[in-house]
C-alpha cells in the first residue's frame, strides 16, 4: 500500500508528480558538469534543488545526506536516487541514476575502448581549475547550511566538535561515530515542541517493500560469494566482486578503490598498468566515481568484457546503493516525523555541516589551493554562485578556462 501524500509546503514549487524523461535531464545536465567528487556533487544537488528548483528544504535536504552518510555506498548518488524517488517513485529514482551516471560511464567506456586521447587532450592546467571550482561549490554548501541548520549556540558548538573530529580521525568509520554521538547529542539537549514541521517527502515506497529490498540486500550480500563457490562463471564472479565492493564501502568514492584493486587485478582480471590508466582517466570526467567500474568491466581480459563487462560490473557496484536507499526510506520517513528523532537529527544536521567543512579543507581545498592564483580563482567561483547566482554550470566552466589561461602564462 502506498503512503499518502501531505500536502507540499510552500517553499516547493513546480509539479512533484514530474515525468521519469524530465528527472533524467536534470540530472543528466548534473552528471555533465559535477567535477569535484562526491562532497562537491553534495553541494551542486543542493544549489539545484535546494535554491534552484526548490525540490526540497534546506532541513530536508539535509537529513536525505544523514540518511545517505549512514548508508554504505556513494552518498552523491544515494542523494539523488531519494531526490529521484521523491518525483517519481521507481522510475525518477532509476532515472536520477542514469542521468547523473550515465556521462562519465560513457566517456570511461569509450576510453576502455582505446580512445586514449579521451584522457590526455584535457590541458593539466583546466583539470586544477575543475579542482579549484569544488572549493567553492563545497564552501557555498556549508555557507547555505550552516546558515539555515547552525542557528543557535549548541547547533554551532556540535559543528565545530564534528569538524575538529573528523579532521583529527579522517576516515569513514570516524564519519559514522560522529554522526551516531551528534545523534546521541541532540537527542539529549533539544527538545522540539512540535512535530508540525515535519514536511516528509512524497515517497512512495511502503515499510513491506522496504523490507523486501533490505532482504533482497542482506541476501544477495551473503548469497552471491556462495553463489560464485558453487558456479564457476565469470559473470558471477564480477556481480559478486562489484557488488561487495559497493555494499561495504563507508565514505564511497576513492574509499573503493583499495577493493576494487584487489577484486581485479589480484586474480588478473585487469592489468595493474590499465588499472592507474583508468583511474587517471576518471579523475577527468564529471559524475561518480564509482563508474569506473564501467572502465573495469570494458577492459576485462576474461569475459564477459566490451560493452556487456562494462554494463554488468557498473549495474552491480550501485546495485547496493539502490536497495539500500529503497528499503531504507519509508522508515526514515517514518522515524523523523518523531520528536524524538526531531531531536536527534538536529545534532545530526549540525554534525553533517562540520563534516561538509572539515571535507573542505581536506581533501578539496589541500588538493586544489596550491598557490595565491589558485585561491584567487576560488574566491571569484564563490561570489559568482553565492552573491551573483550564476548558474553553477557556467562556473565550473570557467573556472576550467581560467585555470588552463594561468597555465599558458607560466
Amino acid at each position: 500500500m502506498k503512503t499518502s501524500k501531505p500536502m507540499e509546503p510552500v517553499t516547493q514549487r513546480g509539479d512533484r508528480n514530474e515525468n521519469a524523461w524530465g528527472v533524467f535531464l536534470v540530472f543528466l545536465r548534473l552528471g555533465l558538469t559535477s567535477f569535484g567528487g562526491p562532497i562537491a556533487h553534495l553541494g551542486y544537488f543542493r544549489d539545484e534543488f535546494v535554491n534552484r528548483r526548490r525540490w526540497v528544504s534546506e532541513r530536508r535536504y539535509a537529513d536525505l545526506v544523514a540518511l545517505c552518510q549512514f548508508l554504505p555506498g556513494p552518498a552523491s548518488s544515494q542523494v539523488g536516487m531519494a531526490l529521484g524517488f521523491s518525483r517519481n517513485g521507481y522510475s525518477g529514482a532509476l532515472a536520477a541514476w542514469a542521468g547523473f551516471t550515465l556521462p562519465s560511464a560513457t566517456g570511461l567506456i569509450l576510453f576502455a575502448f582505446g580512445i586514449s586521447s579521451h584522457g590526455t587532450t584535457i590541458p593539466v592546467g583546466a583539470l586544477h581549475g575543475l579542482k579549484v571550482v569544488a572549493v567553492a561549490v563545497v564552501a557555498q554548501a556549508v555557507w547555505g547550511m550552516a546558515r539555515n541548520l547552525c542557528t543557535d549556540m549548541p547547533r554551532v558548538t556540535i559543528m565545530v566538535v564534528a569538524d575538529c573530529i573528523a579532521l583529527l580521525m579522517p576516515s569513514a568509520l570516524g564519519q559514522v561515530g560522529i554522526i551516531a554521538m551528534a545523534g546521541i547529542v541532540g537527542l539529549l539537549l533539544f527538545k522540539p515542541e512540535s512535530a508540525g514541521d515535519h514536511l516528509p517527502q512524497p515517497i512512495t515506497i511502503s515499510r513491506r517493500a522496504g523490507v523486501l529490498w533490505l532482504t533482497l540486500f542482506f541476501g544477495l550480500l551473503v548469497g552471491l560469494p556462495m553463489l560464485t563457490a558453487l558456479l564457476p562463471y565469470q559473470a558471477i564472479a564480477d556481480v559478486n566482486a562489484f557488488f561487495l565492493s559497493g555494499a561495504l564501502v563507508f565514505g564511497g568514492g576513492h574509499v573503493v578503490l583499495p577493493l576494487l584493486q584487489t577484486a581485479v587485478v589480484t586474480p588478473g582480471w585487469v592489468s595493474n598498468d590499465v588499472f592507474l590508466a583508468g583511474y587517471g582517466a576518471a579523475q577527468a570526467v564529471p559524475g561518480p566515481l564509482f563508474t569506473f567500474a564501467a572502465f573495469l568491466g570494458a577492459s576485462m581480459n576474461v569475459a564477459p568484457s566490451g560493452l556487456p563487462g562494462a554494463l554488468v560490473c557498473l549495474l552491480a557496484i550501485f546495485a547496493p546503493s539502490f536497495l539500500l536507499v529503497a528499503g531504507a526510506l519509508p522508515f526514515w520517513e517514518q522515524l523523523r516525523g518523531n520528536l524524538r528523532t526531531q531531536a536527534a537529527i538536529m545534532g545530526i544536521n549540525a554534525a553533517v555541516v562540520g563534516l561538509l567543512l572539515a571535507a573542505l579543507y581536506h581533501p578539496v581545498w589541500t588538493s586544489a589551493i596550491h598557490e595565491p592564483r589558485d585561491f584567487g580563482i576560488a574566491v571569484v567561483a564563490f561570489v559568482a554562485l553565492v552573491f551573483w547566482k550564476l548558474a553553477p554550470w557556467l562556473v565550473v566552466a570557467g573556472c576550467g578556462i581560467a585555470g588552463w589561461a594561468v597555465s599558458l602564462s607560466l
